[in-house]
Formats: C-alpha cells, structure tokens, sequence
C-alpha cells in the first residue's frame, strides 16, 4: 500500500532514462524507505528519502552530483552552500566538481546559521544545494542567510522534490527527481498507515 507516486506530475512508468537511473541509485542504496514517517517538515508519510545511506557510497555520489552539476549549466556562481546535515555531502561534491567554493549552515537554537568563520563577499553569486525538499524550509532559511549576509542566491539545486514541482522559491530551482507522495498532517493520517509504527529517522 501507498506504493503510488509520480516523477513531475507523470506516473512512474514513463519516467525518462536519467529520471530512472537516479532513482534505481536510490533504491540500490537502500535510500528509499516505506513505512510510517514523520518528515522533517512534521507530516506523514508511508514514504522517506534517508539520502544517508546514498551518502555511505561515494560512487553513487558522484555520479548524482555529476548529473545535477549537468542542470546547472545557466547558472554562474561562486560558492555552494549546503544546510546541514542533510545536504552536507551532496552540497559538498558539487562544489568540488564545480570548481567552486563550499560552505555550510548549521543548527543553533532551532535556527540554520552560518559559522566558523564562513562569509559572504558583496554581491557574491551563492548555489544552494539540498537533498531533499518537501515544504523547502531549510532552502528558505539558506536564502535568508545568502542575503542577510551580503551574497546574491542565484539558484536552489536538489536530489529529489518531493512536492512534485509545487514548491516555488523566488529563485530558480532545478532538481533530479520530482516525486509527487502522500503526505499527511498528523490529526490527518489514514487509518492503514496510523496501524504502522511510527519512525522519525532524521536528516
């Protein structure tokens, strides 16, 4: 059950090559879980990207950061910025193909900041680069950071969306895959999926 989903508003049977191998990668890893979640946003879902356990493989990696630099290719920027932890590695390898430089925000009082010393040049074009985006609130925060610190946030890159294309953000955002899920608030969960125990496996 709640095995359904769409890649960009098209069901799965006619997802393109790159759309497949990306999510064959996924499911080689053992990245995509189904059961009963709660998301980072606080819905619930029979489905979750641990994007972890794609990181545990270098290979795997690579080539996910080769095919999403490979989209990039309007975009200029100087800096990659990552939200941690779940866009750590991914944010990392695009920066090292793109030749660019890499920095990170990190949680402090429930909040994503920039520390260690990292900053922004004036005007300095920034990518963001996440994992995984359901309601965009860490992309959100990142934007905010960008530009609260004097940089110009030019584009948002990431994994997997899964509002399906919905999520809109003031700057361009492009993505490998877009995966369309049930989600549910959680005075809203299905009788069938309540039944499952609940997981929370985090970022």
């Amino acid at each position: 059950m709640f095995l359904f989903f769409y890649a960009g508003g098209t069901p799965l049977d006619f997802m393109d090559s790159q759309q497949q191998e990306v999510l064959d990668i996924f499911k080689r890893t053992k990245a995509l879980l189904t059961g009963h979640f709660v998301l980072r946003s606080g819905l619930h879902s029979g489905h979750y990207f641990q994007c972890a356990q794609v990181c545990q493989r270098m290979d795997a990696v690579t080539r996910l950061a080769e095919l999403l630099v490979a989209k990039l290719g309007g975009f200029t920027f100087e800096t990659v910025l990552a939200p941690g932890m779940g866009g750590l590695v991914i944010g990392q390898e695009v920066a090292r193909q793109a030749k660019a430089r890499y920095v990170f925000a990190e949680k402090e009082n429930d909040r994503l900041v920039l520390r260690r010393g990292f900053k922004f040049a004036p005007g300095e074009p920034v990518l963001i680069v996440e994992d995984v985006v359901t309601r965009g609130g860490r992309v959100l925060e990142c934007i905010d950071i960008v530009r609260k610190g004097g940089g110009l946030p030019v584009a948002v890159a990431m994994l997997v969306d899964r509002s399906a294309g919905t999520m809109r953000f003031e700057i361009p955002a492009v993505s490998l895959l877009e995966l369309s899920f049930p989600t549910y608030p959680a005075d809203q969960v299905p009788e069938a999926l309540a039944k499952i125990t609940v997981e929370k496996p985090g970022s």
